[in-house]
């Protein structure tokens, strides 16, 4: 499996004032969607995200996104390291994910490009 690179998330009260300070630092504008019930706005290497506390939480634990060329050849090569795939494969608006459990205890999640069914 090859890493093709490594998106900071960032978990904020106030999406806006984030975002435009964001785009500023990195030069680029954001793109955005929702995903159940969270607000995300996507900006350079940084993962904006807003919602609700129980959401946020969750999110909270994840270390880092990974981008993978394909979510299904990173299934099989965490299976097969140890690690315990904890969601996913799940197509969202930007490609499909993967939440998997290292052994150490570190959450990360793996994405690609691809939306297929």
């Amino acid at each position: 499996m090859e890493i093709l690179g490594t998106t900071l998330r960032i978990c904020v009260d106030d999406l806006e004032s984030s975002v435009a300070f964001y785009e500023r630092l990195a030069g680029s504008r954001a793109m955005r969607f929702e995903r159940d019930g969270v607000s995300v706005a996507a900006v350079g290497c940084f993962l904006l995200m807003s919602g609700p506390e129980a959401e946020i939480e969750v999110l909270r634990n994840v270390r880092a996104t990974l981008a993978v060329k394909d979510v299904d050849e990173a299934h099989a090569a965490l299976s097969a390291s140890g690690a315990r795939v904890l969601a996913g494969p799940i197509k969202t608006p930007a490609g499909r994910i993967l939440i998997a459990l290292h052994p150490d205890g570190s959450v990360f999640e793996y994405a690609d490009r691809q939306n297929q069914e």
